[in-house]
């Protein structure tokens, strides 16, 4: 199987490291571009989130490819000093990973929903760079597929479904009191706007950042205020708790800033964001508290062991189905071929009669084409039902034992 994955992800590599691989959604098609140049490749995906950046590609035969020299080069970073944080993985092995990590069973925070949408946003963009190719379009779909039926057929106890809620259960159980105390959450995208739903919830008083020239069209979440994004540090010191979970790869929170403030008070600053956002100095500041998004790791709960085994069964049979696929995707030209080729011998067969019954020019024509196209289609339902009951290996078998009565030249 001529499939691989290159990978960092947070089993192996700390944040510090992980976020020098991140890529932002312009990168990420650059990247899958570049990747799917290199010789032999026909297809190439990149799934590029807080916890993991991994590249899945296809190949026209069983190759090593340098993704992993490649990333090093667009990334501008010396080849040597990251290569032991990389995982390589190759056929069933890489496919079962993804179906796996689809279903949020290799995130940091156990049957986490957002993966599921990661993956989906991954196929979207190697379809808009044009970096896709058959293998890899229904390995994806049939990933999220196997992911979804997850989702809706298992259910996770005492499962966090995101980050901020992972950090306030964590900080809650360790005596933190959300309820009344005020927050800025910087950035107002999909994890900006989770972290200020959550906090809300818990009955903080909330406000989010938005970006001035976009101030009067971008809906921020109920119940919370809005400032505009440059006045963050004006309002930063009336603050208890302030979260930054936004998508740029430049910092929002600087120490040199932060440090001529009158901060009085104890804050705590919870960055979520990879790359980060704030800058880790900060933490040395007298009454700063930091914590990033590796500081709330969240195994799986003792709860769940019979979930997990119930998810790993649904997502073993997906990973079975789309070998099963792989195994057979060759079969249609081949079923095809066969069937115009004994579309062929049937009407050359025919040809006796015709010569025993003179037609006309044109009326021979026209029958012997509706012969022919009616043969090929039977041929083809015949074998397209066998494809579809037999074991692959019978099956092919079979279409070699077919295929040697009409030699290629007799197509």
């Amino acid at each position: 199987m001529n499939i691989q994955m290159v990978g960092i992800d947070h089993s192996v590599a700390p944040v510090s490291l992980r976020e020098k691989f991140s890529f932002t959604t312009t990168r990420v098609i650059e990247a899958v571009q570049a990747i799917c140049a290199l010789d032999g490749v026909t297809g190439c995906v990149m799934i590029s989130t807080c916890n993991r950046m991994e590249v899945y590609l296809s190949t026209k035969e069983d190759r090593t490819v340098p993704v992993y020299e490649t990333l090093c080069r667009l990334k501008q970073l010396p080849e040597a000093d990251y290569r032991d944080y990389f995982v390589h993985r190759s056929g069933m092995d890489a496919v079962r990973h993804l179906f796996s990590l689809a279903a949020g069973m290799q995130s940091r925070i156990v049957g986490e929903d957002q993966i599921l949408t990661q993956v989906k946003q991954a196929l979207t963009l190697a379809r808009e760079a044009e970096c896709t190719d058959k293998v890899m379009e229904v390995l994806f779909r049939m990933a999220v597929t196997a992911g979804k039926k997850v989702k809706t057929e298992v259910t996770f106890e005492k499962a966090n479904s995101s980050a901020i809620s992972s950090a306030i259960d964590r900080m809650s159980r360790a005596g933190y009191g959300f309820d009344g105390i005020r927050c800025l959450v910087i950035g107002n995208g999909e994890m900006g706007k989770r972290t200020a739903t959550a906090l809300r919830e818990q009955g903080a008083d909330v406000t989010v950042t938005v970006r001035q020239y976009r101030s009067g069209v971008v809906q921020i979440p109920s119940g919370c205020h809005r400032i505009n994004y440059g006045e963050r540090y004006d309002y930063l010191p009336q603050c208890d708790l302030i979260v930054s979970a936004t998508a740029s790869p430049n910092l929002t929170i600087r120490r040199e800033t932060l440090e001529q403030l009158p901060l009085t008070k104890p804050q705590v600053f919870l960055d979520l964001a990879v790359p980060r956002d704030i800058e880790p100095d900060i933490r040395t500041l007298p009454n700063v508290t930091l914590y990033d998004i590796d500081s709330f790791a969240s195994g799986q709960p003792a709860e769940n062991t019979r979930q997990i085994e119930e998810a790993e069964e649904i997502l073993n049979a997906g990973a079975a189905e789309f070998e099963t696929w792989y195994e057979c995707r060759d079969f249609v030209p081949k079923i095809q071929s066969v069937g115009r080729a004994a579309a062929k011998d049937i009407v050359w067969r025919m040809g006796k009669a015709f010569d025993e019954h003179p037609l006309a020019a044109e009326t021979r024509e026209a029958i012997e084409q509706s012969a022919a196209r009616a043969s090929e289609k039977v041929v083809e339902k015949l074998l397209f039902t066998l494809r579809d009951t037999a074991e692959p290996a019978v099956l092919r078998a079979c279409l070699d034992a077919f295929a040697s009565a009409y030699p290629e030249e007799d197509a």
